[in-house]
């Protein structure tokens, strides 16, 4: 069992989820100036958002959030791949060295730690996060985002700490296909094979994860 859940896992995580542009020269002075006037209000100052209505960016992959703020950007007569209407309008006059500045500065801040709220549903939410559930073919979290949550660099996002809300919000749209910026579909089908109580259970366990 345990070995094909390994299996199950690996070939879910085999590819890259996020397509951004190295961060190697980004600056993130350059991007704490952007930050300051555009982010701060709705997500801080520091990336740790005062609202669950908006999701923390401390200590997030540089390429991921790179690709969120691409994302919301639609190309010349299409549309957004993730629609938003506050976040397509913050991003419109971004250049792709602005996201990447960005992106950098917020990924250098550190997560303020999250808290389990719901102590009745932590062992279903540890249970998904580090094992999945092969009976529903759904995949172990940490295998894509790691044991402790925080992602892997180029890859996955961090989601350790994240507001369980926003991660709820998220999955759930995920699961409806509301958002569908995700690579090959992968959350899509995954969060397609959660029920609610599991969606809540997991984005509250990782939420509290330190």
């Amino acid at each position: 069992m345990k070995r094909a859940l390994a299996l199950l896992s690996f070939a879910v995580c085999a590819g890259p989820l996020a397509a951004a542009e190295p961060t190697a020269k980004a600056d993130s002075a350059k991007g704490q100036n952007i930050a300051g006037k555009i982010c701060a209000a709705c997500h801080g100052a520091d990336g740790n958002s005062p609202t669950p209505a908006n999701p923390k960016l401390a200590g997030q992959v540089p390429e991921y959030l790179q690709k969120q703020l691409a994302n919301f950007k639609p190309a010349a007569g299409k549309r957004a791949e993730r629609e938003n209407p506050i976040m397509g309008g913050m991003v419109a006059g971004l250049s792709v060295e602005d996201m990447r500045d960005v992106a950098a500065y917020y990924a250098a801040q550190r997560t303020k730690p999250g808290a389990v709220k719901n102590r009745d549903a932590f062992a279903l939410g540890r249970k998904i996060w580090r094992g999945g559930d092969m009976g529903k073919g759904l995949p172990a979290c940490a295998a894509c985002h790691g044991a402790s949550g925080a992602g892997l660099p180029a890859q996955y996002p961090r989601l350790a700490g994240q507001y369980a809300e926003y991660t709820e919000a998220q999955l759930k749209a995920f699961r409806s296909s509301e958002r569908r910026n995700d690579a090959n579909r992968m959350m899509q089908a995954i969060a397609a094979r959660m029920s609610d109580p599991e969606i809540r259970a997991v984005a509250d366990y990782i939420g509290g994860v330190r």
